[in-house]
C-alpha cells in the first residue's frame, strides 16, 4: 500500500511540476518582448525607428491594402469620440504619415494639433501631406519619443495613439507620459489591433495576419521583415480587459473599449481625472 501511495505522489508530483513548467512557458511568451531584428543587438525602439524609417515611402499604400480600407473608418471612429469632447489641443502620438491628425484638423474645432513620431521618415511624408491639405498653420509634426514627452505637464486636452502602443519599448511607462501632459478631464483614445474570439472571425484572423499579412509585406515591402513583426507584435499585445487593466494600473480613469469588425482592432477609451 505504502508503495502504491508513493508511487501516487510521485506521479501527481510529476504532472504539477509539468504544469508549472507550461505555465511558466506561457507567461514568458505573453511577456517576450518583440522586436522587428531579432538577430541585433539593439533595443527596440532603435529597431522599430530603424523599421518605420525604411517602409515610410510605402506605408500607406500597403497599408490600406493589407487592412482592405478598414483602418481608415476605424480612424473616423476615434475622431467622433475626440470630437465630442471638443479638445483644443490634440497631439496624436505615433502620428506615422499623418493620417489621423489631418482627420481630426479637418473634422475637429481644435487650434492645435500636434503629430509626433519618433521616426523622422514617416514625419517627412506627413509633412507633406499635411501642407498639401493647407493644414501646415494648426498641426506641427514633431519628432519624439512617446516615453519622453517634451511637453508640459496638464497641457494636451486629447491625445490619440493608432496602431503605435504596442511598439512602446515600456508600455506603462509610456501610458504614464500621456497622463502627465493630458489635462485634468482630458481624454486618451487608443486604436490598437486585437484578436476575435468567435468563430470564424478568430481562424480567418489568425490566417490573414500570420500568413497573408507577411506574404505582401515580402512581396510589396523594401523591408522583407516589417510586415513579419508587425503581425506578430498584435498578437502578443494584451489586448481587451488587460489593456483595460494597464490603463487603470497607471492612474486612468472610465476605461471603456468598443471592438471593431468582431474584434480586428479595438478602440480604447480612458479618462485622466
Amino acid at each position: 500500500m505504502s508503495v502504491i501511495i508513493s508511487l501516487s505522489r510521485k506521479r501527481n508530483s510529476n504532472k504539477l511540476n509539468a504544469l508549472h513548467y507550461l505555465c511558466y512557458s506561457k507567461i514568458k511568451i505573453v511577456s517576450e518582448e518583440v522586436k522587428p531584428y531579432k538577430e541585433e543587438n539593439s533595443g527596440k525602439k532603435e529597431q522599430v525607428t530603424k523599421m518605420f524609417d525604411t517602409i515610410s515611402g510605402e506605408y500607406d499604400g500597403l497599408n490600406r491594402m493589407i487592412s482592405l480600407g478598414l483602418d481608415q473608418k476605424w480612424r473616423d471612429n476615434v475622431v467622433k469620440m475626440v470630437a465630442a469632447q471638443d479638445p483644443d489641443v490634440i497631439m496624436d502620438i505615433a502620428t506615422g504619415t499623418g493620417d489621423l491628425v489631418i482627420k481630426m484638423a479637418q473634422q475637429t474645432n481644435a487650434s492645435k494639433l500636434i503629430g509626433l513620431d519618433i521616426s523622422s521618415g514617416m514625419l517627412e511624408v506627413g509633412k507633406i501631406k499635411v501642407k498639401e491639405e493647407n493644414l501646415d498653420s494648426r498641426i506641427e509634426m514633431v519628432l519624439g519619443d512617446s516615453e519622453n514627452l517634451n511637453f508640459d505637464d496638464a497641457s494636451i486636452d486629447a491625445v490619440t495613439v493608432s496602431y503605435g502602443v504596442r511598439n512602446f519599448e515600456d508600455l506603462e511607462k509610456g501610458l504614464s507620459e500621456i497622463l502627465r501632459v493630458l489635462k485634468p478631464g482630458g481624454i486618451l483614445v487608443v486604436l490598437e489591433t486585437s484578436i476575435p474570439t468567435k468563430f470564424p472571425f478568430k481562424q480567418g484572423y489568425y490566417l490573414y495576419s500570420g500568413l497573408i499579412v507577411p506574404t505582401l509585406g515580402k512581396l510589396f515591402s523594401k523591408d522583407k521583415i516589417a510586415y513579419g513583426y508587425l503581425s506578430k507584435s498584435a498578437s502578443k499585445f494584451p489586448y481587451g480587459e488587460r489593456f483595460n487593466n494597464i490603463l487603470k494600473k497607471v492612474g486612468f480613469k472610465e476605461v471603456e473599449n468598443e471592438l471593431q469588425f468582431h474584434g480586428a482592432s479595438t478602440i480604447y477609451k480612458a479618462v485622466k481625472a
